[in-house]
């Protein structure tokens, strides 16, 4: 997400918009002529240019605008998918294990297990090449120049481990880019944000961002869609059901195509602060149901509308805006 970081206030322009009341009922669809949809359209990539320019301290504040226009281009007929899973939402349930293949997941049991793969093979990768190079300096190298240069590149594998094992936060950057190697990384990187776009689309959630880059992957909307931010409210039972399903997303996207999911541990940091700010505290147990459920309802929302994943893929890869994305969602024709 590109942010001005120059300190300069930002007017917000006049809005026409009309912020429209969530409603639990299933209203009748709202159809709208292409005159009409193009006037909501473009009052919604108005909303999205002036949050683009706002500095990111007023980033919070103009998201509320981006809120209100899809509201009202949802009202007018304009974005028939926008909030639709929220029209008959599954119903929060004690999901087992094993139940999560019934949604795609390849290997159930993985889920919630962080994946050490691309940390053992930048550890591998470290240890193998600093000590050819330490072996290859001591025999070509002279006298100590051999010796010492040796011992130094050599001891470069202790520093790592060392690291590695009292402060593993500080080689994620390296790690992270030793992970573009794998063939699949970018592919698994989009795979997954389309799944959290496409998840918070269908519930009703203003997509403010994306970003397949690395050390950025990632879809913002959760706090928008509250209009509050997380530490300042506790959540209702669908409040925390949207947000979870939005959450763990990326995790069911990757669970139901490759058997280890590797980019999981942000989206469960995030679970686990939606659920702390729950009115009443979760239990281990119930934080563990929580999760299964999540990713199941996830899993079902993904099964459901394939295509419109499909299709935000190709966008993604393609390098879409977010509004780019939208119009790919809605442009799939429901059977």
């Amino acid at each position: 997400m590109r942010m001005n970081r120059v300190p300069v206030c930002v007017s917000r322009p006049a809005r026409s918009i009309v912020r429209v009341k969530a409603s639990a009922e299933v209203s009748a669809p709202v159809t709208c002529t292409p005159e009409q949809r193009q006037k909501l359209i473009g009052e919604l990539k108005e909303t999205y240019a002036a949050y683009d320019k706002a500095p990111p301290s007023q980033k919070f504040e103009f998201s509320g605008d981006v809120l209100a226009a899809y509201q009202a281009a949802k009202a007018g007929g304009a974005l028939a998918k926008w909030g639709a899973w929220t029209e008959a939402p599954l119903a929060r349930r004690t999901v087992m294990q094993g139940e999560l293949r019934q949604v795609g997941i390849k290997q159930p049991g993985m889920i919630a297990v962080p994946s050490t793969r691309n940390d053992a093979a930048f550890l591998a990768t470290v240890v193998v090449s600093t000590s050819l190079t330490a072996v290859l300096a001591g025999a070509v190298l002279p006298g100590d120049w051999g010796f010492f240069s040796s011992y130094l590149i050599g001891s470069i594998s202790f520093v790592v481990l060392g690291i590695g094992s009292t402060q593993p936060g500080l080689l994620q950057f390296f790690i992270d880019k030793f992970s573009q190697v794998y063939p699949d990384y970018r592919a698994r990187v989009i795979r997954h944000e389309a799944a959290h776009l496409l998840a918070g689309y269908l519930v009703g959630c203003p997509i403010t961002s994306y970003s397949v880059e690395v050390n950025r992957e990632r879809v913002e909307f959760a706090e928008a869609r509250l209009q509050k931010r997380l530490i300042e409210r506790t959540l209702t039972d669908a409040e925390i059901d949207s947000l979870a399903i939005m959450a763990v997303a990326g995790i069911a996207a990757e669970g139901q195509q490759y058997e280890e999911v590797l980019g999981q541990t942000a989206d469960l940091m995030d679970l686990q602060r939606i659920m702390l700010r729950a009115s009443t505290a979760m239990s281990n147990q119930q934080q563990q149901n929580m999760t299964r459920w999540a990713v199941f309802a996830a899993g079902s929302l993904l099964r459901q509308y394939k295509k419109e994943h499909e299709s935000v893929i190709e966008a993604m890869s393609r390098g879409a805006s977010v509004m780019e994305c939208v119009d790919a969602i809605e442009a799939v024709k429901r059977d």
